[in-house]
């Protein structure tokens, strides 16, 4: 929990300007919370908090990289990240999430904490098939036709035959 603390900005005493913060961490910032998607990686962040009178609009530049484990071979791998972000944080009378990218603060909040953010930016920018480097230019074997004609993405012609194994029924 230490870890996260390092990622504390005392809003309430910040000017009406732009702020420069950089974070750097690695495996002990993914240790605190709780998942099992990420274990370790190293990354750096750089944010850019600018605060006005009404709201708190961060931009959030992340780089560096996580490992992964691959879902064909279950071989750990080493993934790159890149993520551009940016949120809004408007003052209001109670705490909600407006959408993925606005959020309203209580106006007397003294502290943001940037940690969540920051993971789930991280996690946003994983793929959805983690496949090792070295197994990507490789075709996928399938065991049975059947297993074919599920993964398969192409259409399929109007004019086909009832007994082209390719229709699906």
């Amino acid at each position: 929990m230490k870890e996260i603390l390092k990622y504390n900005i005392d809003i309430f005493k910040l000017g009406n300007k732009q702020h420069r913060y950089a974070f750097e961490s690695g495996d002990s910032f993914f240790a605190d919370f709780e998942q099992d998607l990420l274990k370790k990686g190293h990354f750096r962040v750089e944010l850019l908090l600018d605060k006005s009178a009404t709201l708190l609009h961060l931009h959030f530049h992340v780089v560096g990289s996580v490992e992964l484990v691959c879902d064909r071979s279950l071989e750990p791998f080493t993934h790159p990240i890149e993520v551009n972000q940016s949120l809004i944080l408007k003052y209001g009378e109670e705490n909600r999430e407006l959408t993925d990218e606005i959020e309203v603060i209580v106006r007397d909040t003294p502290r943001i904490n940037v940690a969540q953010y920051i993971f789930e930016y991280i996690g946003l920018s994983l793929p959805m098939k983690k496949i090792h480097p070295s197994l990507r230019d490789q075709p996928v074997e399938y065991e049975t036709e059947e297993a074919l004609l599920i993964y398969r993405s192409e259409d399929i012609p109007e004019n086909a035959e009832e007994d082209d194994p390719s229709v699906i029924d």
